[in-house]
């Protein structure tokens, strides 16, 4: 469906025009009309699948239909799991409110908090936020959320995942009680089930594709390689392949920079970015990888969603993620708006099983290789596996702290 069907107004169609989209994805074509109509939406979206434009866009029509200029107040609240995702998503509500009196800010930790607050004192109709920076300035009573209109909870499960559970509770409970509810998360898990219940009041559900399922356009491969060889393995396959933008994957932060220096060793222009990294760094290596002046990214698993990199080639996993889901929303950087892409694991002993979960999530079997020179140990003896819990970090709650946030009516 062309997006002039969907009902939006003309100044926010010139500046979608102008970004060059005219046909809406399943994502939005469901989601806009719904939301134009002030249903509460529970959608289960895969990244790459547009869901930004898909709230944006509407909050973006109902809050200049009915626009004071004059007052100062944040009417719509968009909470991210992440920096980098709060950031695109800013981006994306400038560009589309080019020709409509809409102000918006983004706020997030790691930097100075003076010009944020700032631009908050000088009235903002969209404010998007991560958690916790978002309560900082609001328990210094630097911001208000009593005249919130319209709220957004983007990559939902993603939050709970990094133990922002008591974080969003907080928040719902600064919230006004009547008020329109969005939640968009890449899985429905219980977890999120549980959430949906507790805030969305009669939500329309939808879905644009089965749930965990990967993108068709990806190729995806597995080479087994014996646990040592693997940074050699991957600085190989980056010089034969003359691979020119790479995302790669590690499971700890302190690997990440390992790696990164390897590769710099070489003459690998890379850079590495992860929780312990400032904001400024992190902004850097991405706008780095962005224009080809870094060739390789490598990352924990905070940078699996919130990543706007357009057509990105490759994507590799030098470590399987111990959550089968996240290897979901890793390769879901790649192979976005129709593009091809791969997306290359490398496997050790050690993450047979952790490739088994995965497979039965995606009901897919990876094609797996073994590049001469690099052959697994045969002899080795697999590490017993350190299962993550999943609910670490949001369930130091006691077992009896339930949710407990308003519900909209």
């Amino acid at each position: 469906m062309k997006f002039k069907k969907l009902g939006l107004r003309a100044s926010i169609l010139k500046a979608v025009d102008e970004k060059g989209y005219i046909e809406a994805s399943p994502v939005q074509e469901k989601a806009i009309p719904l939301i134009l109509r002030r249903k509460d939406v529970l959608a289960s979206a895969q990244t790459g699948t547009g869901k930004t434009a898909g709230f944006t866009l509407p909050i973006l029509h109902i809050l200049s239909q009915n626009n004071n200029s004059n007052h100062k107040k944040i009417r719509a609240l968009i909470l991210t799991p992440t920096r980098e995702l709060a950031a695109q998503i800013h981006q994306n509500v400038l560009e589309y409110s080019r020709y409509i009196n809409i102000r918006s800010a983004v706020i997030f930790g790691g930097v100075n908090q003076k010009p944020q607050v700032s631009k908050i004192r000088n009235g903002v109709d969209i404010l998007i936020a991560t958690p916790g920076r978002l309560l900082d300035l609001e328990n210094q009573r630097l911001l208000s959320l009593g005249y919130i209109e319209i709220l957004v909870l983007d990559e939902a499960d993603r939050m709970l995942d990094m133990g922002f559970q008591r974080d969003i509770n907080k928040i719902m409970n600064l919230l006004p009680i009547q008020r329109q509810n969005l939640l968009f998360s890449a899985t429905f898990s219980n977890d999120i089930k549980k959430l949906a219940k507790s805030i969305l009041n009669n939500p329309v559900s939808i879905s644009t594709s089965p749930e965990n399922t990967t993108v068709e356009s990806i190729i995806q491969y597995v080479y087994n390689v014996d646990k040592n060889r693997k940074s050699d393995l991957i600085i190989q396959l980056i010089k034969e392949g003359n691979w020119n933008q790479v995302l790669v994957f590690t499971r700890t932060k302190h690997g990440a920079n390992k790696l990164c220096k390897k590769m710099i060793k070489v003459n690998i222009s890379a850079a590495a970015i992860h929780g312990n990294k400032s904001q400024g760094a992190r902004t850097n290596a991405l706008s780095g990888f962005k224009d080809g002046s870094i060739k390789i990214l490598v990352a924990t698993d905070i940078a699996a969603r919130g990543l706007d990199i357009p057509l990105l080639p490759h994507v590799v996993n030098f470590e399987l993620p111990n959550i089968p889901e996240d290897y979901v929303h890793r390769i879901g950087r790649t192979g976005r708006a129709g593009a091809k892409g791969k997306a290359i694991s490398l496997v050790c002993n050690d993450e047979k099983e952790y490739l088994i979960n995965i497979e039965k999530l995606i009901k897919l079997k990876i094609p797996s290789k073994i590049k001469a020179g690099f052959e697994p140990d045969p002899h080795a003896n697999p590490e017993p596996l350190k299962q993550k819990n999943r609910n670490f970090g949001r369930n130091r709650q006691s077992k009896k702290n339930k949710f407990s946030f308003k519900k909209s009516k």
